[in-house]
């Protein structure tokens, strides 16, 4: 019997697993090999959930910490080519122990919650990740008139001064290039730093921020951030309400979907978490009870533009980049989080809502308004929804990817994309050139509607974008999204800038928040193939084509790509792997939206066509 187990037994593997296979690595290789559990992610900079703004986030938050504690009203941020100096005016690190915060794991101030009550971390793991992920790093620490500082290469001290005399203010100086073997090509984008850094002086009252020597401070919280995020007039004056470890602002207007900005002690939790979930069903349930009306919930948010922010005791984040909170209490003796935001909007919320009669006119007439369009929308929805799903999706419109059939899904969501295009050949050019494991691809038949003006019943009503709606999976919430990145592919023709156009509007019409996201970018695509006997260069503008015909010699091949389809499959993989060039869609209030597109895609045909006549450049066809 022991002879026929030993038999059924797999060999042992031909490698040795011994005490030399046992490591220990030091704490800077660690980050360095697993950046990702630090920072979430490295990338470039092209995105705001890229490497080097955590980096830059950890920084400051604890130069946030210091002004939360009452020391440091002002902090000092430059960039300059990638080198990163922030300089608070905090208490300034101990002296002694200046190496040891920045470079032993496990080592901080905030496991003292008397010291730091209510801090945005609590691990005393970023600044160290800062360190290991640079390929120089500096502190200065300026205590009690007096100074010493210490330089790291990728975490490996360099030197550390001698503690001296210093006339500088208290407070810590931190200098770091971020290691470009790591983060390749990396570059700082101002407007990805620009609101972090306004996002901390809203919820910091009384900071000043000193950006490249421009100023940011905030009188009124969180009513200047929805009066900096919103792209749509409110219907009516921002309400606004503070207490003790609690704000939230927010209004109506009539633009699509719902916006809320959530943090908690003062970091963007841009995935939201528990109080966000909280908030949103509080409110609704709060202004429900007021108007004594059974509304739906979906009713009484269609339209608002919210935030909330609350402080609590040692906060647990799904991840070290703290973009979703998973606490469900306040603090280990307070209330749960739950309990705190619903009693605080029940008292709050309904003494306004009685103080403010106009406001709650104009606020029970939007709700109305919402829910008679959901009444006329569930008409068509019923029938629209058996269309998209009878549809074979995956052969007639969608052709998606593999992240959806495997038991990954959740993990790697930032690598999906979507591309939609027009066309057969167009999209069959791309299906066949993309990595099946997380590009997918919806094919749009003909231009779609101009949906400037209408109602959101047309999305039901019109067959592309109800399948694109549903292949999109954000009929009810963006909280479902199937994809990170929805790119726009469409020819470099008139006929495809019309088709983005279009697109576009549908998108700002009705998701507007999908761009406000950064889900929504603009595939790239080169408009000249220029090639010699020896080599060929794809040139995305006029600049790159009489670069290459200068570089290239006399007398080159010439190829003007009019459309897509015209690509190779082979040549189409350049173009749409990692290195693809990606346009990202925003969404700003001072890009007065509404404006644009009632002179764009409005009925305002003559005054259109004069610009048009007066804007006219013809293309010389230089294809040879």
């Amino acid at each position: 019997m022991e002879s026929q187990i030993e038999q059924q037994l797999p060999e042992a593997p031909a490698a040795n697993y011994g005490d030399d296979s046992i490591k220990t690595l030091k704490w800077n290789e660690h980050i360095r090999l697993r950046p990702g559990m630090y920072i979430g992610r490295l990338g470039d900079g092209t995105s705001p959930e890229d490497g080097i703004y955590v980096l830059l986030k950890e920084v400051i938050d604890n130069s946030i910490d210091e002004f939360m504690m009452g020391c440091g009203k002002v902090i000092k941020v430059d960039i300059k080519e990638g080198y990163v100096s922030v300089r608070d005016y905090g208490h300034g690190i101990p002296l002694n122990k200046l190496v040891d915060a920045c470079s032993k794991m496990n080592t901080g101030a905030k496991y003292d919650t008397k010291t730091f009550h209510k801090s945005v971390g609590l691990n005393g793991v970023g600044i160290k990740a800062v360190n290991a992920l640079s390929s120089y790093f500096r502190v200065q620490s300026f205590r009690d008139n007096e100074t010493t500082s210490a330089e790291f290469e990728r975490g490996v001290l360099l030197k550390q001064t001698d503690i001296e005399p210093s006339a500088e203010g208290n407070g810590t100086l931190v200098e770091f290039m971020p290691d470009g073997k790591l983060f390749v090509g990396y570059a700082y984008d101002d407007s990805f730093v620009e609101t972090m850094l306004k996002n901390y002086v809203y919820l910091n009252t009384g900071l000043t921020i000193v950006y490249n020597g421009q100023r940011f401070s905030s009188k009124n919280g969180l009513e200047d951030l929805l009066n900096d995020k919103m792209t749509a007039d409110g219907l009516y004056p921002i309400i606004h309400l503070s207490g003790e470890d609690i704000e939230i602002a927010f209004t109506h207007t009539n633009q699509y979907g719902e916006e809320c900005y959530s943090f908690v002690n003062g970091q963007h939790t841009s995935a939201g978490g528990t109080h966000q979930t909280v908030f949103r069903e509080a409110v609704s349930r709060t202004l429900r009870d007021f108007f004594a009306k059974n509304h739906d919930f979906s009713d009484i948010r269609m339209g608002m533009v919210s935030a909330v922010s609350i402080k609590v005791e040692e906060p647990i984040f799904e991840s070290q980049t703290k973009t979703k909170l998973g606490s469900k209490d306040m603090g280990k003796d307070g209330p749960t989080i739950n309990k705190f935001i619903s009693d605080f909007l029940k008292k709050e919320l309904d003494n306004y809502m009685y103080r403010n009669p106009e406001t709650a006119d104009i606020m029970l007439k939007k709700i109305n308004n919402s829910e008679k369009e959901r009444k006329a929308i569930d008409v068509v929805t019923k029938k629209a929804r058996e269309v998209a799903k009878k549809a074979n999706l995956n052969n007639r419109k969608l052709r998606d990817c593999r992240y959806h059939f495997n038991d990954a899904r959740g993990e790697n969501l930032e690598d999906t994309c979507i591309f939609i295009t027009e066309g057969d050949s167009a999209s069959g050019s791309i299906t066949k050139s993309r990595d099946v494991n997380y590009q997918a691809v919806f094919s749009l038949r003909g231009k779609p509607l101009n949906t400037f003006g209408k109602t959101k019943k047309v999305v039901y009503e019109n067959e592309e974008f109800n399948l694109l709606q549903a292949a999109l999976n954000i009929e009810d919430s963006l909280d479902d999204l199937r994809y990170n990145k929805v790119i726009i592919a469409t020819d470099a023709d008139v006929d495809g800038m019309h088709i983005r156009l279009l697109m576009l509007t549908f998108f700002l019409q009705f998701f507007p928040d999908l761009i406000k996201k950064g889900h929504v970018h603009i595939l790239q695509t080169p408009l000249f193939r220029v090639r010699n006997k020896k080599e060929s260069r794809y040139c995305y503008s006029e600049d790159e084509r009489l670069q290459a015909i200068s570089e290239l010699g006399p007398n080159p091949e010439i190829t003007r790509f009019k459309g897509l389809g015209e690509i190779s499959p082979e040549e189409f993989k350049d173009f749409i792997g990692k290195d693809m060039r990606l346009d990202q869609v925003s969404l700003r209030k001072e890009d007065a939206v509404k404006e644009l597109l009632e002179f764009y895609m409005g009925k305002n045909t003559s005054e259109r066509q004069n610009f048009m006549i007066e804007n006219l450049v013809v293309e010389e066809d230089i294809s040879l």
